[in-house]
């Protein structure tokens, strides 16, 4: 069923849904259950995440926003969305001459204030002096996903290290030997937690004669990568009632990203 709407600047092109078609389908085309066109339901989603508009906000001419936020839940329970990340990652690592799975991760968190739909889980981070949701992200040097999973605000960094180096290495078949850290992740208890999942913890400290901003080896990359998720308005805030939700979503920016350069590359060829 074809639909004729105007177009949204959020809208994936022809050349991003061939390569993303094949993880989203869980059941055919033709399928009983499907009352709506895959491709609309996936605009929908992108839709919601780059402009932060409400679920209940979806516009008439996208799918109903229930029919949206179900399929998309579906999605994320089935992994579709992690193994298109995975996939991506790989393919853009070797168009940039790399190899497909890296040796070197890079690891920080990010702090997004509450909203009164999360409130009831945040916790409070006193070096942000902010009540909300720790996000704790993985990237490789290129800043591409390798892991991330949310946490109350309150939660040490140092804790969450065995979640993602374990995160790291699963997705990576145990390849990467090296992750670069801030100084939150200084201690025996990170490192530790880090060399049993086989992993070794480079702190990267800023210069004792520090004045303005000082760029970071290694530590920008995952700034970047935090800063492109600003892009999509959606993950500004925490405005998610489960953290699932607001990984989930980080999940897809990332995913979209990824997308688009992979699309580009695509026709470039």
């Amino acid at each position: 069923m074809e639909i004729t709407r105007k177009a949204y600047p959020s809208d994936v092109s022809d050349e991003e849904w061939a390569l993303v078609a094949p993880y989203l389908c869980l059941l055919s085309e033709d399928a009983g259950q499907r009352s709506y066109p895959l491709r609309e339901v996936f605009n929908g989603l992108r839709y919601i995440i780059k402009t932060g508009a409400p679920w209940r906000w979806m516009p008439n001419d996208l799918p109903p926003w229930a029919a949206v936020y179900q399929q998309a839940q579906r999605w994320l329970a089935a992994g579709c969305f992690e193994a298109l990340a995975d996939d991506l990652r790989a393919v853009l690592r070797l168009a940039a001459g790399r190899s497909e799975e890296p040796s070197a991760a890079i690891i920080d968190s990010r702090t997004l204030r509450s909203s009164p739909e999360s409130g009831p889980r945040g916790g409070y981070d006193g070096a942000k002096r902010k009540k909300g949701s720790k996000l704790h992200m993985a990237v490789d040097t290129l800043g591409y996903l390798l892991a991330l999973h949310v946490t109350p605000a309150s939660t040490d960094d140092r804790v969450e290290v065995a979640r993602l180096t374990g995160t790291i290495q699963a997705v990576t078949g145990n390849n990467v030997e090296i992750a670069f850290v801030d100084q939150n992740y200084t201690g025996e208890r990170a490192a530790s937690a880090a060399e049993a999942n086989g992993i070794e913890l480079v702190v990267i400290k800023l210069p004792q004669a520090k004045k303005g901003f000082v760029l970071l080896p290694r530590r920008w990359v995952i700034e970047r990568s935090f800063a492109w998720a600003t892009r999509f308005r959606r993950l500004i805030r925490d405005y998610e009632r489960y953290a699932s939700t607001l990984a989930g979503l980080h999940l897809v920016a990332f995913v979209c990203l990824m997308l688009k350069q992979a699309a580009l590359l695509a026709v470039s060829s």
